[in-house]
């Protein structure tokens, strides 16, 4: 029943507005099979390409994408980074068959918000979901662990460090350059609140500093702008 005024409609109302892109048809029927389960989430569309997904995307309002990365005619990658390319863009969420998966780390270096396996468990893509909603990305230790792996192992990751921060970095205070060098070692707010002996609130403000003066979207970005600017070395 739907009767206006019912406490229904505002759930409905804000329920985030997932939208599905896999060329295998199954796994797009599991998928939307588990986010209509939830209250909180709702399937508004799916595609089986990426060229596909931004024709559909481009007249479908969605909050987050699942995006497998290997697919047909425009994988993943490319379409992450022509959607992202767009001003209000949803999130993205890459899925992906292996952990190491140098598709995962382009889609993330695109713009993706995180990168998951698709054998992850219901929780953990549920849980996915509503974290990046939220704004944050999903930084699982495993996951971010894989990514700065990843990082050390590439030639261009690990420049000299320069005397004076530069291009995004120029106009970040100490104290944000020490916590990005946090973040891009992995660590929570709460643990970077405790190494460097401030509250917990203090950290997410320098977070939100860093990530409005840098232009990133999430800490994921964070991370990958930490080690290709050289803040960081491997």
């Amino acid at each position: 029943m739907s009767t206006s005024g019912t406490p229904e409609t505002p759930l409905h109302d804000a329920a985030i507005r997932v939208f599905l892109v896999d060329d295998q048809q199954m796994v797009r029927a599991g998928f939307t099979m588990l986010v209509e389960s939830q209250d909180d989430m709702t399937v508004v569309g799916e595609a089986g390409d990426g060229g596909e997904a931004l024709e559909r995307l481009a007249v479908t309002a969605a909050d987050v994408v699942l995006m497998d990365v290997r697919m047909p005619r425009m994988d993943g990658v490319e379409a992450t980074r022509r959607l992202l390319a767009e001003p209000g863009a949803p999130r993205v969420i890459v899925l992906t068959t292996f952990d190491l998966d140098e598709y995962a780390f382009a889609a993330i270096r695109a713009g993706a918000s995180a990168f998951l396996l698709k054998d992850a468990t219901p929780p953990e893509l549920l849980g996915a979901i509503r974290t990046v909603h939220a704004g944050d990305a999903v930084v699982a230790p495993s996951t971010t662990r894989r990514l700065l792996d990843h990082f050390a192992g590439l030639p261009e990751a690990s420049p000299a460090p320069a005397r004076e921060p530069s291009g995004q970095l120029a106009s970040l205070t100490e104290r944000e350059l020490d916590v990005l060098r946090l973040i891009a070692a992995g660590r929570s707010n709460t643990e970077i609140a405790g190494d460097l002996t401030v509250a917990e609130t203090t950290v997410k403000t320098h977070v939100g500093r860093i990530l409005a003066k840098t232009s990133s979207r999430d800490r994921v970005q964070l991370v990958v702008l930490a080690y290709e600017s050289g803040l960081v070395q491997p």
